[in-house]
This record gives structure tokens, C-alpha cells and sequence, in this order.
């Protein structure tokens, strides 16, 4: 098994018994120098960073994390102990040894085919995201200015679905992609009628989760951390639209919110969850939070299971200023009923799962 390997001033260390498999790393080419004036960078995700952390220890290194323009580094330095055979070394120099930077040597982002270092993303990929960029921003001025002159209409007429503002969302997520790239849907029969409350949930791989399944045309109310709620326009749409706001780390804020769901369920509105809690940084299905189905579970709605495909290698998670070629395929699997939420979990994740796999 190949193993990752620091160097300094031509001499290679590697890390003995810790291969890339153990290390987290999903392949390995030959042993990875490091440049002794600005180091080789290496990205890591958090499960590699933990992994780096034992080795440095049994190697007498020290770890620190640091997160730089989204993206998180393991600085690894040795140790300064007589009886370090590292850093007496790395001394061999003649000046003090520099923080080694490490990441793993393939960065996979969204999906198991898509990987590549920030420096190798094509120049054809940073044009198209700044022309999505510019699609969507335009198309989200326009139908904004439509959203608030229909908004008084809407807090009358249809305070808790809020049909009107979702169809202008779905306009706006179809102007938006149309130019850019595909998307292929399958058991659209599956869908609950727009008058049926359900609780909506999905994978999630990328940004462009949220275009995709706008376009559904259903009024299910996202939920969103707070502080995305004071970017401008889009911001304020949300806020329109009835987006539930969220403090992640605030366990009376996620209570609030899981309140306001059934309420909504109650009157009548859908929800939607990405129960994962966070995009997947490896196109891996992650674990499943119960929130979603204990409200499911207690106020007697079907869970819709919802499979994400291609979004994660058209726009990966932490290179939201690209856009990939591809295409997208939406799958809706058939509502889950039961009163048991760990029940409900397990069914959804293993539907998700098994789409996920066979897409592989």
C-alpha cells in the first residue's frame, strides 16, 4: 500500500502504516513531495483531517486546521523534542522547518468521477458559472419586482402555500438552468397533488440542489440558515416564499423549527429537508437526522423520498463559482407512510441509497 510522504530539502518521510485508505484518501498516485519554501498543498476533508491528527501524533508532529476560502488545510510542523527523530531531520536543513501543508491527493467534490485541484479547473467551467451567475441574477431581479407586487395578494388569498410566489420561483430556477444544462425526471406520478401537506426529502450534493427541485413546481417550504436570509433579492424572496429560517447550532432554534413544520402541515403547506443537514463532499450518502420524520411521524403526512443525481459534478460543494458540463436526473420514489420516525428514516435512506447505487 503507497503512503503519503513529507519532504524537506530532497529527504522523504513517510508515514509508516498509514496508506491513503487509512488515511481517509480515496487514491494514491506515487509519494507526494513537499516544496521545503511554500509546501505542496494538499486539501482535507474532516474525516482525513482526524485521521492526519492521529498520525502527526504518533509521529510527533503537531496539527492545526485552518479554513481558507472554504477550503480546509491540515498544517502539520514537527514537534521540537531532542528526542524527535522527525524534526532532528527536518533540521538537517540549517533553518527551522516550515508548517507542511497537507490535503488529500485526489479532492473529490460531489461525485466519485469529479476531482481535481482548484489550479486544474478548466477555464471553460469558471466562464459558464460566471454566465450562470449573470443568468440568475438577472432573471432574479426581474421576478422579484413580479413577487412583491404579488405579495399582498398572497398574505390575503394564500397565506401558508403560497402557490403564486413558488411558480415565480419555478421560473426563475428554469430561466436560470435552461441554458446550462438538462434535466432528465423520473416518477413525476409519484408526486402528491399541490393540495396534499407532505414531508419532502432529498440527498444533498450540491448548490444547484435547490434550482433543481424548484423546478418540481411544489410549494414545500425549504429551511435555511438565518444568515442566508439577509443576502439581497434572493434573500428577501425567501422570506416571501415562507422559508423556514434556522440557527444550526442552536438546539432551541431547531426546536422552533421543527414546530413551525407542523404547523404548516397542519395548514395545510408542505416541507422539504435535506436530512444529511449539509451538502455531501464525496457524492456519498451520509447519515440521516430523524427531525424530518418525527414530524412526519406525528402529524400523519407521507414522506417523499426525492434522488438527486449530477448536480455534485456540474457544481461541486466548495466550487460554487463553476459549472461542469452535464445533465441532471431528478428521481421521485413513492411516499413512505408510518407513525414510527426511525422506521421512516431508514426506508427513505435505503430508497435514496439504492437509486444512488445504481447510478454507479
Amino acid at each position: 500500500m503507497e503512503s503519503v510522504s513529507l519532504s524537506r530539502h530532497g529527504a522523504s518521510f513517510p508515514l509508516h502504516g498509514y496508506g491513503y485508505q487509512e488515511l481517509g484518501f480515496s487514491s494514491a498516485s506515487s509519494s507526494l513531495p513537499i516544496n521545503s519554501s511554500r509546501g505542496l498543498r494538499y486539501r482535507s476533508s474532516l474525516h482525513q483531517q482526524a485521521n492526519l491528527r492521529n498520525a502527526a501524533q504518533r509521529y510527533c508532529f503537531s496539527s492545526i486546521v485552518r479554513k481558507c476560502a472554504g477550503v480546509s488545510w491540515c498544517y502539520l510542523t514537527p514537534n521540537k523534542n531532542l528526542y524527535n527523530p522527525w524534526y532532528n531531520k527536518l533540521l538537517s536543513g540549517k533553518r527551522n522547518p516550515r508548517y507542511v501543508l497537507v490535503r488529500s491527493g485526489v479532492a473529490k467534490m460531489g461525485t466519485h468521477e469529479a476531482g481535481y485541484p482548484l489550479s486544474e479547473v478548466p477555464l471553460s467551467s469558471k466562464v459558464r458559472g460566471a454566465c450562470f451567475y449573470a443568468t440568475t441574477a438577472i432573471a432574479a431581479i426581474f421576478l422579484f419586482m413580479l413577487m412583491l407586487v404579488a405579495h399582498p395578494i398572497v398574505l390575503l388569498m394564500d397565506r401558508y402555500r403560497r402557490r403564486i410566489h413558488y411558480t415565480i420561483a419555478k421560473m426563475w430556477a428554469s430561466l436560470s438552468i435552461a441554458p446550462f444544462f438538462r434535466i432528465k425526471y423520473e416518477g413525476l406520478e409519484n408526486l402528491p397533488s399541490s393540495n396534499s401537506p407532505a414531508v419532502y426529502v432529498s440527498n444533498h450534493q450540491s448548490f444547484l440542489d435547490i434550482y433543481a427541485l424548484l423546478t418540481l413546481g411544489r410549494s414545500f417550504k425549504f429551511i435555511s440558515k438565518t444568515a442566508i436570509f439577509l443576502f439581497p433579492i434572493i434573500g428577501w424572496a425567501m422570506f416571501m416564499m415562507g422559508v423556514i429560517p434556522l440557527k444550526r447550532m442552536d438546539s432551541r432554534s431547531q426546536l422552533d423549527c421543527l414546530k413551525q413544520c407542523m404547523e404548516l402541515i397542519r395548514k395545510g403547506a408542505s416541507v422539504f429537508f435535506f436530512p444529511e443537514g449539509t451538502r455531501s463532499k464525496d457524492g456519498k450518502l451520509g447519515a440521516f437526522k430523524k427531525g424530518a420524520f418525527s414530524v412526519a411521524a406525528k402529524t400523519k403526512v407521507p414522506v417523499v423520498p426525492i434522488t438527486l443525481m449530477g448536480t455534485g459534478s456540474i457544481m461541486p460543494p466548495g466550487f460554487e463559482g463553476i459549472l461542469n458540463m452535464g445533465s441532471v436526473k431528478v428521481v421521485i420514489h413513492k411516499p413512505v407512510v408510518g407513525i414510527d420516525p426511525e422506521a421512516l428514516c431508514n426506508e427513505a435512506r435505503n430508497v435514496i441509497a439504492d437509486a444512488l447505487s445504481k447510478q454507479c
